[in-house]
């Protein structure tokens, strides 16, 4: 397989491991989590008025190309201070660098695994910074986050160097004050032992939010949702790198040969344990590279995001309505399901995604799908009524169950999205619902674990839709699943840590009338 970066969706093997624990080794000293020196809260009222560095952390002098270190901090500060996603700039920002494969990993775990334990690393930082690090420059503060992470998380860099390089990057772009004071504060930091240390009277929610970096309001609710255990178990799981997964194009190769030709490769492949289609790699880089992504053998796609298709069960020949498409993982597979034979109706609202979606059809060889734009709650005037054998709403929705792969939407979100999102849910469900024919079948489902875009929109739909009945647990994915994912009202429910894929609901309804 060729090589790349795939840290766009933070999908990518790690270029350092990391540890999961939540705290680093042992430092030279047990001193305690103290302040810091004199001199260094002099440095520290410098930097907030210091006008020599740059905002954004550009170099001074210009000449010798950016470090990873150095990549990773303009990341981060234009995260914090733009509102830019981590993702998409992460990723342009690594086109226009010159770093090496390895430090394109590094880079990228810098700024996933600054962004995803940045409760935690402002925490203890609190204890160190005299004057908080609400006061520093966004650059400084950014510095001393990734350099934080790195001594805190990261096995295979040395701490002093860690620390080192953090007080070359503060001389280029500040002044001797700010060198002084993060040297100080990143030394402090070393001498104090295990961190973070936490109160005992700490509540649950609040040891979670801090141990695991996850909003508290976010831990309050999965708490109340799921118990401190569970809720424990999923800010855990979405500290971790996330898997690499490809779904095999069944009707070009079968999976098993697939996986034959991946191992000739020399790469380290397994049979996905949540979908019979997909496949789990260990390193090799970025399966979209690949002759085998090219030649339409597979695509890159989740193991939970796996399961909607064969939820959907669509047969060849049958016409199927693909409500919220883009960027269509799951309008290919249906075709695939469907042998290319029938119709796919693939609807995004926006033009630019519905393309998208035709050019990923056009890869794996799948004509029967026909994309189109539109508002999804007007589909009902594009169609006549009782239009299609199968219906997919996969639902815009908060998106909490992909904080594995997008660190900076959990810092993002608010109790009010989930409850915007979740009116416009029941809206979609009961608009699209007219379109489907008496016998057919209706799967909703989104990539969130929020039981009021779950449980609670298929509830009142069904109360509302005595015509309509679920056969989610009559299904093959069900019986395979039953026993780990849970059984979310009258739809499944995958938590990030059942398999250590995405947080999915997913639900199988039938018209009966």
């Amino acid at each position: 397989m060729s090589g790349g970066n795939n840290g766009a969706g933070r999908n990518g093997q790690r270029g350092h491991s990391s540890r999961q624990d939540g705290s680093r080794p042992p430092g030279a000293g047990k001193a305690a989590a103290g302040k810091t020196v004199a001199a260094g809260k002099a440095a520290i009222a410098g930097s907030a008025a210091a006008g020599k560095a740059s905002g954004a952390g550009s170099s001074k002098g210009g000449g010798k190309p950016a470090s990873a270190r150095e990549v990773a901090l303009d990341v981060l500060v234009r995260v914090e201070q733009q509102g830019a996603y981590s993702n998409l700039l992460l990723n342009s920002s690594l086109q226009k660098s010159s770093l090496s494969r390895e430090d394109t990993g590094l880079a990228t775990e810098l700024v996933y695994g600054t962004i995803s334990r940045m409760n935690t690393l402002d925490e203890v930082l609190e204890g160190f910074v005299s004057k908080g690090i609400a006061k520093l420059q966004p650059w400084v503060r950014n510095l001393l986050r990734l350099s934080l992470y790195q001594i805190m998380y990261l096995d295979r860099v040395p701490s002093h160097a860690a620390v080192n390089e953090a007080v070359n990057i503060a001389k280029k772009r500040g002044h001797q004050g700010i060198s002084g004071m993060v040297n100080g504060v990143l030394r402090s930091v070393l001498r104090a032992g295990d961190l973070p240390v936490l109160p005992e009277n700490l509540g649950p929610a609040k040891r979670i939010s801090i141990r695991h970096s996850h909003p508290l309001w976010l831990v309050q609710r999965w708490i109340a949702e799921y118990g401190v255990e569970t809720a424990e178990a999923m800010c855990a799981s979405n500290n971790e790198p996330p898997a690499i997964s490809v779904r095999v194009n069944t009707t070009m190769i079968s999976r098993e040969r697939l996986l034959e030709k991946m191992a000739a490769e020399g790469l380290e492949v397994s049979p996905s344990k949540v979908s019979p289609y997909g496949i789990v790699i260990k390193g090799g880089g970025n399966p979209a590279l690949t002759s085998w992504y090219r030649d339409g053998y597979l695509s890159v796609q989740d193991e939970s995001s796996m399961l909607v298709a064969e939820v959907v069960a669509p047969e060849p020949g049958m016409k199927v309505l693909d409500c919220c498409a883009a960027p269509g993982g799951k309008t290919s597979h249906m075709g695939e399901l469907m042998k290319d034979e029938g119709t796919i109706h693939a609807n995004d609202l926006h033009p630019h995604k519905a393309a998208l979606i035709a050019d990923q059809a056009r890869r794996l060889g799948l004509e029967c799908v026909v994309t189109g734009s539109a508002d999804a709650l007007d589909l009902e005037q594009k169609f006549e009524p009782g239009s299609f054998d199968r219906i997919l709403l996969d639902a815009p929705c908060s998106g909490l169950g992909v904080i594995r792969r997008k660190p900076d939407l959990k810092w993002r979100k608010q109790p009010e999205d989930i409850e915007s999102v979740s009116a416009l849910q029941r809206q979609l469900l009961q608009s699209v619902s007219r379109l489907l024919k008496p016998g057919g079948v209706l799967v909703y489902s989104t990539c969130t674990t929020e039981k009021a875009e779950n449980g609670e929109v298929v509830a009142s739909f069904l109360e509302h839709n005595p015509d309509f009945v679920s056969l989610t647990f009559a299904s093959d994915v069900w019986n395979r699943l039953e026993g780990t994912a849970l059984a979310a009202g009258e739809g499944i429910q995958l938590l990030p840590h059942h398999y250590g894929s995405d947080g999915f609901y997913i639900a199988r309804l039938q018209r009966i009338l």
